[in-house]
């Protein structure tokens, strides 16, 4: 899947988890941390891609995005299983950890789930391309649904005008037909 289609997805399960359990008590500070948090998250994973857009925009970006592409053993390997999302999610609550004390309001715990959902979806929307994922590493099997023949190319028609429109549509419809949620939320739990 392309960037913006996880960039989509991932904001789009954020919504269905605080839809589904939403936060008891939330301020405008750990939604607006938790909304960045859910997107880095929802790209993290192609990191280990050294055409990532985040190598291309950084000086020397070219020589360090080869370098974690060969250590994490190349595109959707490491990065893209439940040993990825581990090492990643202990990493981002260790520095949320660390920032904690100049955000002290921040719950740092909503701004990791919130990373955490964007990690997930990134594997799941992944797990319907061509390619598959390594959800189980150390086991090199790469797995996919539903069957390989039915899958999705990245970058390619069926994710362009047909996936990425059908989450956007899907978005659109869940904000109109939850709209009274949605009011009640922001002015019950965002203060």
């Amino acid at each position: 899947m392309t960037g913006r289609t996880h960039d989509l997805a991932a904001v789009t399960a954020l919504g269905i988890v605080v839809w589904v359990d939403p936060p008891q008590t939330l301020t405008l500070g750990t939604a607006l941390i938790a909304i960045l948090a859910n997107q880095i998250g929802g790209i993290l994973p192609d990191i280990d891609q050294p055409t990532a857009p985040l190598w291309k925009n950084l000086p020397v970006g070219k020589y360090i995005g080869k370098s974690v592409d060969t250590l994490m053993g190349g595109h959707r390997f490491i990065s893209h299983s439940l040993v990825g999302v581990a090492i990643f999610g202990s990493l981002a609550l260790a520095l949320l950890n660390f920032l904690h004390p100049i955000m002290p309001h921040t719950n740092i715990y909503l701004v990791w789930w919130a990373f955490i959902v964007g990690l997930l979806s990134h594997l799941i929307l992944d797990s319907l391309t061509k390619e598959g994922v390594p959800w189980l590493l150390p086991l090199k099997t790469k797995f996919g649904f539903p069957n390989k023949s039915f899958r999705i190319t990245t970058g390619k028609a069926v994710e362009t005008l047909v996936f990425f429109p059908l989450i956007l549509l899907f978005d659109i419809w869940f904000c109109i037909s939850h709209y009274q949620f949605i009011l009640n939320f922001i002015h019950q739990r965002i203060t």
